[in-house]
């Protein structure tokens, strides 16, 4: 059974991009290599900040929406993230 996942990266220009997969390893290595989302070309080096594991895909794009309806406040805290850095 292939485990999903849901994260969190931190790109170059600070901006912080939310997505789901069940290969995060496979999924970083696209979205460093400008391959991944079309929001994180050209914003790379990109820095995994938070993953959390869901049950299944279901429940991995439930927890996105959630977290992308979050203040950017409310994302960095999720990260352990203070607002200056």
């Amino acid at each position: 059974m292939t485990a999903w996942v849901c994260y969190l990266l931190q790109c170059a220009d600070n901006t912080l991009y939310c997505g789901i997969t069940n290969n995060l390893d496979k999924r970083l290595t696209a979205h460093n290599a400008g391959e991944g989302a079309k929001y994180t070309r050209g914003r790379a080096p990109l820095m995994l900040v938070y993953q959390e594991a869901c049950a299944d895909k279901s429940a991995a794009l439930k927890r996105e929406r959630q977290i992308k309806s979050f203040s950017r406040a409310q994302k960095r805290l999720l990260c352990g993230m203070t607002q200056t850095s």
